[in-house]
């Protein structure tokens, strides 16, 4: 599990020695990256016997907590499918890049190119491992192994944090002259921000990730029930798709609270963007989704092409100039109490991804 989400969890340290003995027992060359202390990337590399092009498969190994589920790092199986935290999200996906590197390997290797599989740390939280990753790694084109349903991904929605502070003045309950409730003055503030998630939604769509969004994620406020609350904290989450500017949310926020203070020069609050990761899109013509699709329908499966609403590491490595798509098995319970993967999907997954180095890599 992912230490920065659960409070004393052991992180990546003991699935990356599983990785790279796995790796390394599949005859590629390998390398850890230590990101942080006992959090390690897992770097494969598979050469080819000539001069090609570059193609990186990469997926991430941390997962998030567990808390109400019964048993779930035990595996089950049944009915076709594995049952278990991380199933679906995404030891599925690393599992059939994996497997892919072992077919390759196994069959001959790649006749040209290069072959990159990284198995990175931390998405669930803020990606530390993408972001470490792409200073140390390239290549020409890579496909990040998240849950698609075997469908083609080309574009998925970002976030925005934003923290709000309403300020008060503290005073005993019965003196309603000396004090200032911080609460209600955020009420103000929670009135205009679904007034303008109600705008984002009715506005404009992106044709594969929908609308913009936002939503009140955490609040809290006040010392005791006998005294004015003398502050107010709220954090939202603002959802922004491709095209929208970076920086938006806080931007839209501080519009807001300025349009407070105009009708109430009392009003006193202040914001802050606490973390911000942006929306994806690889150019629609690019070579690369086609790719993907025509590697799928030599492994037996119709890909669409389609958009995700989560953020996902592509994004990283497309802002790092490789770019990229989601392409991963079928599933379902990805964060929830029960979780699975279908295990036919995570073969057909394998056997695209090797259908896709082996056609990619061959050209110069």
């Amino acid at each position: 599990m992912n230490p920065s989400l659960v409070a004393g969890a052991k992180g990546e340290a003991d699935i990356a020695r599983a990785l790279i003995d796995e790796l390394r027992g599949i005859g590629l060359e390998t390398h850890l990256q230590e990101v942080a202390p006992g959090r390690p990337n897992v770097i494969g590399v598979l050469e080819g016997r000539a001069h090609g092009r570059s193609m990186m498969f990469c997926g991430h190994t941390d997962t998030v907590g567990v808390a109400g589920m019964a048993r779930p790092f035990d595996p089950v199986e049944r009915d076709g499918r594995v049952y278990g935290r991380g199933s679906q999200d995404m030891k599925s996906g690393v599992a059939a890049m994996i497997g892919a590197a072992r077919v390759i390997a196994e069959s001959g290797g790649l006749a040209a190119g290069r072959l990159v599989i990284a198995c990175v740390v931390d998405e669930e939280h803020a990606s530390i491992g993408a972001e470490a990753l792409v200073t140390r790694w390239r290549a020409d084109a890579g496909v990040v192994t998240e849950p698609t349903e075997l469908a083609v991904a080309v574009a998925h929605k970002g976030f925005e944090w934003v923290e709000i502070e309403t300020e008060g003045r503290a005073a005993h309950g019965s003196r309603p002259r000396d004090g200032r409730d911080a609460i209600l003055r955020m009420g103000r503030v929670l009135g205009e921000l679904e007034a303008l998630d109600r705008q984002l939604q009715a506005g404009r769509a992106h044709p594969l990730v929908g609308s913009a969004s936002l939503h009140a994620s955490l609040i809290e406020g006040g010392r005791e029930l006998s005294s004015y609350p003398d502050r107010c904290a709220l954090q939202i989450e603002r959802r922004t798709i491709p095209g929208e500017a970076d920086g938006i949310a806080g931007r839209e926020v501080a519009r807001i609270l300025e349009t407070i203070q105009a009708r109430d020069p009392e009003f006193t609050a202040a914001s802050n963007t606490m973390f911000a990761r942006a929306p994806y899109e690889i150019p629609p013509d690019h070579e690369l989704p086609t790719a993907v699709v025509t590697a799928a329908a030599e492994a037996g499966t119709n890909s669409p092409t389609i958009g995700m609403s989560f953020w996902t590491d592509a994004a990283i490595l497309g802002g790092a100039g490789i770019p990229s798509v989601l392409f991963g098995p079928t599933g379902t319970g990805l964060h929830g109490l029960e979780e699975w993967v279908e295990i036919q999907s995570v073969l057909t997954c394998r056997d695209a991804l090797v259908n896709l180095a082996r056609a990619w890599c061959s050209r110069t």
